[in-house]
């Protein structure tokens, strides 16, 4: 049976389900999408344990912080699952599936991907039901959707959930900023002498990277502005930072491996504005209140850009050629159509976004 819910029609909640086990163990901004989906299983099964299969900095994330997670279950790293962390040391599936299966769960969901590597995982924790996604290659589940590349991501997560009866309650990601989150981001920060705003000018993809002159633009416009600038990076990010620096030719403050994942979200909590690529931190920049500038390849503004205008402009590319040599990069996706496919280029597909663009929507987002 199913009834009419926000985003259409929702199965009936299972009985007595006292622990749920979610599969969701990859980067940051993946794991920001899926936040919606957590917020409709807690409100349809209120008393239930919600138990995220993660990864280390998950664990780290969910200590002490108000939200749907319960807690987390580190799973090890496997190919489609996780990359191992540095140092990290080497654990086996069969160990963990041996021990998850003692947890007892009732109800085991993956929204992890298509499936492949995901679903014998989940087939595996023993669960009364298990729900999720399904590409091709992958194998069924007791309740499952099919994998459609093209779809948001905070909506391909909800409608699984909404084959176990948890309909959703939002469609916007949402992360608690702690006293200890904002007391870390003022230790390391000091006072504001003006509003901050922050630069990202890193992405782990780099076709996803806006020129790093280009921000270094806007950093030398906002700060004229009368606002204080933030470079925000991660250490594999020190470079495409330090460029950002060295051109903007005014005073703006990089910080790279200064910030915990916590102190970031107190950091940009209290920011005016973020302005990234289309990686992890424009999206928790979102999840904790602050107005975004997003800049984003028309093929991920698709799956990931924020739906909402109030407070966020995703700044579109059009681009579907490669930029060094012209390969249609969509028949991957349409094999139908006629074209070259795949290339082996790692360069923008965003640089022909200009600068003035993302300034009027700065502007727009910062003037009360």
């Amino acid at each position: 049976m199913v009834t009419p819910a926000l985003l259409g029609p929702t199965a009936e909640r299972l009985p007595d389900v006292r622990r749920i086990a979610v599969l969701r163990a990859n980067a940051l901004g993946d794991f920001v999408f899926a936040l919606p989906a957590l917020e409709a299983l807690r409100a349809a099964y209120p008393s239930a344990e919600i138990v995220l299969l993660g990864a280390p900095w998950h664990a780290k994330l969910w200590r002490d912080r108000p939200g749907p997670v319960d807690r987390v279950l580190v799973v090890p790293p496997a190919p489609g699952i996780r990359a191992p962390d540095p140092g990290e040391a080497d654990s086996s599936m069969d160990d963990f599936l041996a021990a998850a299966t003692r947890e007892g769960f009732d109800l085991a969901v993956q929204i992890h991907g298509g499936g492949a590597n995901s679903n014998p995982i989940i087939g595996r924790l023993g669960a009364r039901v298990t729900v999720g996604l399904r590409a091709d290659d992958a194998p069924p589940l007791d309740r499952w959707l099919r994998y459609v590349y093209y779809q948001h991501e905070v909506i391909r997560y909800l409608e699984v959930v909404a084959l176990v009866g948890a309909p959703a309650t939002t469609i916007v990601p949402t992360l608690a900023v702690t006293d200890t989150d904002r007391a870390e981001a003022a230790r390391v920060l000091g006072p504001a002498s003006r509003p901050r705003v922050a630069l990202h000018p890193g992405a782990s993809d780099t076709r996803r990277r806006w020129p790093a002159e280009r921000f270094a633009e806007v950093a030398r416009e906002l700060h004229g502005d009368g606002y204080e600038v933030l470079v925000t990076g991660t250490p594999s990010e020190q470079e495409v930072v330090d460029r950002v620096v060295a051109a903007a030719g005014v005073p703006v403050r990089p910080q790279v491996g200064t910030l915990s994942l916590g102190g970031l979200l107190g950091c940009y909590a209290d920011c005016a504005l973020v302005v990234s690529n289309d990686t992890g931190p424009l999206h928790v920049a979102a999840a904790v209140g602050a107005p975004t500038v997003g800049i984003f390849w028309v093929g991920n503004l698709i799956n990931t850009a924020n739906p909402l205008r109030g407070r966020h402009r995703p700044i579109c590319s059009w681009m579907v050629h490669c930029p060094v040599c012209g390969v249609d990069c969509t028949p991957g996706i349409y094999p139908h159509r006629p074209g070259d496919g795949e290339c082996p280029h790692q360069d923008s597909f965003v640089a022909d976004v200009p600068v003035i663009e993302v300034l009027e929507a700065a502007r727009e987002l910062l003037t009360p």
